[in-house]
């Protein structure tokens, strides 16, 4: 589900009004956790922060153009969706991310490559995506690109 938006606050109107202050905290934690250099954006028809063109010219290989994307979330028809680039591109910090999860929720792990789903707005470990939003320097994370995906 994609939600057309000109800036975070038109996307929360948006959304279903049960959802919006959880999505502002979610929101919040990662802008407030990322490590500088990351800028906001909106892309995909999610809410998304990524590595600036200013900064890392080439951009994306999928999109040329466009910023390198590192984390996104959505609001999707029964989850909020949390998309990050880095536990995709990074095994470490996928088995990382998965060893501490139990640590902070009560509720299983429901991940694919790179989303992880939160069906219940109840349950979401902010303090853990604040821990893992400072795992990865901008620069970390164009290397890591670099290394795994540009071709």
């Amino acid at each position: 589900m994609q939600i057309e938006s000109i800036s975070i606050e038109d996307y929360i109107s948006k959304i279903p009004e049960e959802r919006q202050g959880v999505f502002r905290k979610l929101f919040d934690t990662i802008n407030n956790n990322l490590p500088e250099g990351f800028s906001q954006n909106s892309s995909y028809g999610m809410i998304g922060w990524g590595v600036p063109l200013e900064t890392y010219p080439a951009g994306y290989h999928c999109t040329p153009g466009t910023p390198l994307p590192f984390i996104s979330i959505a609001s999707q028809k029964n989850f909020i969706a949390f998309y990050h680039m880095g536990i995709y591109a990074k095994p470490e910090l996928l088995d990382w991310f998965v060893e501490e999860f139990p640590k902070y929720s009560k509720r299983k792990l429901d991940m694919g490559k790179s989303c992880v789903r939160f069906k219940k707005m109840d349950d979401i470990p902010f303090e853990l995506l604040a821990e893992l939003c400072k795992k990865m320097t901008v620069q970390d994370w164009i290397n890591c690109y670099e290394a795994n995906f540009k071709k």
